[in-house]
Formats: structure tokens, sequence, C-alpha cells
């Protein structure tokens, strides 16, 4: 009599490569468990370090405290920013509280900042190309001196209203599709022919890499799965891209979530991860889908990723041989 594993169906898993946690997240992890193993616990740490329960989850059983705002902390206490950034007015709140702050803003996102105020500086107009109430774009609104407007649709182009249509400038959240990113630009092109701003490619080198990754996945599998959180914005556009690309696309915050009837007529599965997923879920995914299938699984390389952060020297375990800073 054949075992249960004898009778499953086969199933090909496509492992995106590269997947999951990009150097912007791993430096901010890192961060707060240099701060930990440093200071001790508690660590403060305003807003979620990145968008990603499992992390802030095991970061909390270590003595991490996630906080929404600077007044919950304590005067002087141990602070870290997470990756998305902070506003000016949540700086000088920090300051006012004499809190002994820690940047984990990845270093990409405070290129965006800087860009901003390089064109409000010059007297333009800036369009933040985001999503309004995200983490990062209210972080970078807050970074930003003079008439700023946030926009997330090609179609909020035409309502948009400027002082000096000859002087607009547009910057882009960090975790948006490549291509919806294009379609806005083109769009604001066509109604600001002068408008100025980063190329496409300034977008994160990241968010880029694991989006093409997962266009390649779609020519292959008839199913993806994301793992990631729902409120990870790079990981639910992952999931978009899959869609979009014609094929059936699930984003995973565990892997209790997956439903067997996705598997139904599927022979390859392509497996991806936001940039704030650990490698650890990606491989309870991998058992999990074990229950259901005999699952080969085969990696798929689409770009090879090998961009490193430096952390800030006060937590450096050797400053002498510390990664060089990336130059943005």
């Amino acid at each position: 009599m054949h075992d249960l594993a004898s009778r499953k169906k086969s199933l090909k898993v496509l492992l995106a490569n590269p997947r999951g946690f990009c150097a912007g997240v791993i430096r901010a992890v890192d961060i707060v468990e240099r701060a930990l193993e440093i200071y001790g616990p508690p660590v403060y740490v305003r807003h979620e370090i990145v968008h990603n329960h499992h992390v802030v989850r095991d970061l909390v059983s270590r003595g991490a405290v996630f906080v929404d705002e600077v007044d919950k902390i304590p005067v002087g206490a141990i602070t870290v920013f997470s990756a998305h950034g902070v506003s000016r007015m949540v700086e000088d709140a920090s300051q006012e509280r004499k809190l002994d702050v820690i940047d984990a803003t990845c270093p990409l996102v405070k290129k965006v900042h800087n860009e901003g105020r390089r064109y409000a500086g010059k007297g333009y107009d800036v369009v933040l190309i985001g999503h309004a109430g995200h983490a990062e774009v209210e972080g970078t609104r807050g970074q930003i001196d003079g008439t700023l407007h946030v926009i997330g649709s090609v179609e909020e182009v035409a309502s948009l209203e400027v002082r000096d249509p000859g002087k607009v400038a547009y910057i882009t959240q960090t975790t948006l599709s490549v291509s919806d990113t294009r379609e806005i630009i083109e769009a604001l092109t066509g109604r600001f022919p002068d408008i100025v701003g980063p190329d496409t490619r300034d977008i994160c080198y990241a968010t880029q890499n694991r989006q093409m990754a997962v266009l390649e996945l779609a020519r292959q599998a008839q199913l993806i799965l994301v793992v990631g959180s729902r409120n990870s914005s790079n990981s639910n556009r992952l999931c978009e891209i899959g869609w979009n690309a014609g094929v059936e696309s699930h984003l995973l915050q565990s892997p209790d979530m997956i439903e067997e009837h996705w598997l139904d007529g599927v022979t390859t599965l392509g497996l991806s991860a936001g940039a704030s997923a650990p490698e650890s879920l990606v491989q309870q995914t991998i058992q999990a889908l074990c229950a259901f299938r005999n699952v080969r699984v085969e990696s798929l390389k689409t770009v090879d990723e090998n961009v490193k952060f430096r952390l800030p020297k006060r937590l450096e375990n050797d400053p002498e041989v510390a990664l060089p800073a990336m130059n943005l």
C-alpha cells in the first residue's frame, strides 16, 4: 500500500532570488539588535522598525519597545528611528525629550529626503509619488520645506495645482512598483513638460530587483506566493505585479494562510518575499507546501545583490574594518 507521500502530486517551487531582507532592513534590524546588546533593554523604537510583525515580535521578546510617538518614550532613553525615516517634527520632539537617538533610516530613503530638499530649495513645487499615510511618505513629507504634493495615481495628476508649471519636480517613495511609478511620471511629464526628477532607476535597488524576479516567476509559474505583511508596501506591490502579469498571486503573512485549493492545476509555483520578510518564513512556507505536495525547490536567480550599508559608528564591532558606506 502506498504511503501518503507517494500519493501526493509533485510541485516545483521556483524560489525567487533575490528575495526577502534588503540591505536597509538588515541594517535597521542590526541596529536594534546591537543597541540591545550594548545598552541593554529596553531600547525604544519609534514606529515598527520594518513592516513585518514576525520581526517586530522577535525584537520585542529581546527587550525592544515599539511606540507610535516619541512622547511615549521616557526622557533620555535610547531610541531608534525606523527604516522608513521620520519628519523633522519627530526629530525636534526627540531633542526636546533629550532622547539618545540612533537613526536607522534607510540610506536610500535619506537620498529621497535630500533630493526633495534640494528641489524645494530651488523654488520648485515638489511632487512626492507615493501612498499618503505610509510611514516613509509621512517622514519624507515632514523633511521638506516648501510646497509639496503627494499623489498616488495617474488620475490625480490631472487635478494637481502648482504655483508655476515651469518649476515642478518629483521624487518617489522607494517601495513603489517601477511600472506604476513610470506611468505617473509619464503623466506628469505630459502635463508639465519641464518637470525634473530622478530616473526611475533611483527607486530602491531592492524594490526593482524583487519586482524583476517576480516578473520572471510569472513567466514560468501558474501561482505566485509572496511572503510579507499586509502593511508592507513592497510586499503588496510584488503581489500586484504577479496579478498584473496574469498569474494568481497571494500575500502570506504566515504559512498557515495557504489554502490547498490554490494548488489545483498548479505544477509550478513561484515563491518570493518582500524586503522586510525574514528568510525563516520563506523556509516555513516551503515546509507548509510539503503537507500538500511532493515539493521540489529550484532557485531562480535574476540578479546578484551585494549592497551593504554600514552601521552607525557607535554600534560597529570594529570601526576599522567596517564596510564603506554606499556612495549616495
